[in-house]
């Protein structure tokens, strides 16, 4: 499948609407993210495998927000010919229809289960391991500790929670420091300043970072004892967390 370019931002707009993962996005999803997330295939490769390392048969994984599925499919690669049980949740109907087209022929295609809906509100049980992919950052904050503290207890002993996040850094020097690396970033991968500030201005008050520290409490709170920081780009992070 040819991967479209993301051309969404690269004309002016009088307003720039809130962004949303319908089917304009959804058509240039693989190039917007190749393009705008650092490190974005080492990291579905790297959990993907740490999936694999910490599956238990009989229990449960689950992807939350799990969009067209770059996780689900690398992880099915993954487990090869060794049988598993992945619910994929999403509340974008396109995303999933991709998902869907793209497991047909799949040997893992039986073995992962799509759900439209609000993660918020499914219900979680006997998982090994739990996935939010760059997800937990479109929550409203409000909503975020009940809904890691739904995570903790769905996890089985032993089991993980993958998070990955863009962040901001507490200190204002520092913060800024992370954004112009991203910017450029961008630039590098051929967006334009117009289409970076008008991205910005679609993700105003959708897309919500904290700092690393506020992860950590929230995790602290919900009762994770361990985590570790295993990825770090600038203002991206990846954290593990283990019950």
């Amino acid at each position: 499948m040819s991967i479209k370019e993301d051309d969404i931002y690269n004309r002016p707009y009088g307003k720039v609407a809130p962004f949303e993962f319908n089917e304009q996005v959804v058509e240039v999803f693989d190039d917007m993210l190749s393009r705008s997330v650092p490190l974005y295939a080492e990291s579905i490769r790297r959990q993907a495998q740490l999936a694999e390392r910490f599956y238990r048969q009989g229990t449960r994984i689950y992807d939350l927000g799990c969009s067209n599925g770059n996780l689900g499919l690398s992880l099915g690669k993954q487990m090869g010919s060794q049988v598993f049980k992945m619910v994929a949740v999403d509340n974008s109907q396109p995303m999933l229809d991709t998902y869907k087209q793209r497991l047909a022929g799949l040997d893992c295609k039986n073995q992962v289960e799509l759900r439209c809906a609000d993660m918020r509100e499914v219900e979680l049980e006997g998982a090994s391991v739990i996935i939010l992919n760059l997800t937990l950052q479109f929550l409203p904050v409000a909503d975020r500790d009940a809904f890691i503290g739904k995570i903790y207890d769905a996890l089985l002993p032993g089991g993980v929670f993958l998070l990955t996040e863009k962040v901001v850094h507490g200190e204002d020097d520092l913060a800024d420091l992370q954004r112009d690396f991203y910017y450029r970033f961008k630039r590098e991968n051929g967006y334009s300043e117009l289409e970076i500030s008008q991205k910005r201005d679609a993700l105003e008050n959708v897309l919500v970072p904290e700092t690393l520290e506020q992860h950590f409490d929230r995790l602290r709170g919900a009762g994770f004892k361990s985590w570790d920081v295993w990825l770090k780009w600038f203002n991206f992070a990846a954290i593990l967390a283990r019950k």
